[in-house]
């Protein structure tokens, strides 16, 4: 008898211990914050219940809404519940992030690196729940940590805007060898991305201009087309933008100026059609997605790091279509079939992309 009793208890642990970071009981009462609520017709409860908390506005057509595109997908295909939290400032990231933690959800999204120090602070004490950030890493038993290379295919956009400032046939492409890159705020994954943009435009003209700002902001489009057009008045005729909210100013610069940008995250070539050369997608809705699949199917892993490459299909560059489309004759094929065998060089390690410090395979 004293055996099967040490055998029962034995197996409970063990079950405890592969479970990790159970579903909970739903709470009486839902944290209130800046809240979007989970739409849509959903499959069939999974009593799985998600929050995902944002550094920045829902409806920034680029990289919230990717992540929101994937947490939909999830509500629509696994049946999850989910509350989305939005804010602009610290003071609203953090206090978002501990409601999250007090609301018995069982898994916590944070949707970018803005989160990182909160999560840090906060994730250890809450132990039976399941964490997850984008963008950067963080260490801990209950967190899983999901950065990209967007350095890989910031390489390629940096490449197709090196190739596309000397197509002076197409109208509003001077002759200046110049062109812009406009980031939000001033954090080491933005770094990333340049990194790769600038090393993709010096691999195809050493000699090119490469023009940076940095908005300081997420959710100030106005600013974002402030300095697009001021990179335009230096000589640039396409800048690439990473800066959610922001960067739908930078797109709307470029149309009215009549010159070109490269949008990011969402495909954003039909946002301002015919302004908009390529988009260098980062699929944030993929990993958002298979997080909250994991804590279903009960396959979660803390302290585990993804890191999702060219090669794996987390980043890439759009077709090209649309700018196709408005050029007709004139559109350049020849930076698409660039374009191309570069990213087959990358995949292969014929090229290696430069990394920010902190950043690429852990």
């Amino acid at each position: 008898m004293k055996k099967r009793i040490l055998s029962i208890v034995l197996t409970t642990v063990l079950c405890m211990s592969m479970i990790g970071c159970a579903k909970k009981d739903k709470p009486a009462e839902t944290p209130a914050a800046s809240t979007g609520e989970s739409s849509g017709e959903a499959a069939e409860s999974s009593g799985v219940r998600v929050c995902v908390v944002y550094t920045g506005n829902l409806g920034d057509k680029s990289y919230n809404d990717s992540c929101n595109e994937g947490a939909q997908r999830a509500v629509a295909e696994l049946g999850i519940e989910l509350k989305s939290l939005e804010g602009v400032t610290a003071q609203e990231w953090e206090a978002n992030l501990l409601a999250a933690c007090e609301g018995g959800y069982d898994l916590i999204i944070g949707s970018s690196s803005n989160l990182e120090e909160y999560m840090k602070k906060h994730a250890s004490n809450y132990p039976d729940t399941c964490f997850a950030i984008i963008d950067t890493v963080i260490e801990g038993d209950n967190i899983q940590s999901i950065s990209f290379a967007q350095n890989q295919g910031s390489f390629l956009a940096g490449a197709a805007a090196a190739m596309f400032t000397e197509m002076t046939d197409i109208d509003g492409v001077n002759e200046d060898v110049i062109i812009g890159w406009v980031g939000g705020m001033d954090i080491p994954v933005l770094h990333d991305f340049y990194i790769g943009y600038e090393q993709g435009a010096k691999y195809v003209n050493p000699d090119i201009k490469i023009l940076q700002s940095f908005a300081g902001t997420w959710n100030d489009p106005l600013k974002g087309k402030e300095l697009t057009l001021a990179q335009f008045e230096q000589g640039a005729d396409i800048v690439m933008g990473v800066a959610s909210t922001t960067g739908t100013g930078i797109l709307e610069g470029a149309k009215e100026a009549g010159k070109y940008a490269i949008g990011v995250d969402l495909n954003q070539d039909g946002d301002q059609p015919g302004s908009v050369l390529t988009s260098m997608v980062k699929r944030v809705d993929n990993a958002c997605y298979l997080t909250i699949k994991s804590v279903v199917d009960g396959t979660f892993e803390g302290g585990k790091t993804q890191y999702l490459t060219l090669a794996d299909g987390g980043v890439s560059l759009t077709d090209f279509a649309v700018i196709k489309e408005h050029l007709g004759d004139k559109f350049p094929q020849e930076i698409v079939d660039k374009c191309n065998e570069l990213a087959e060089k990358i995949i292969a390690g014929e090229i290696v992309v430069e990394n920010y410090e902190g950043f690429g395979p852990q």
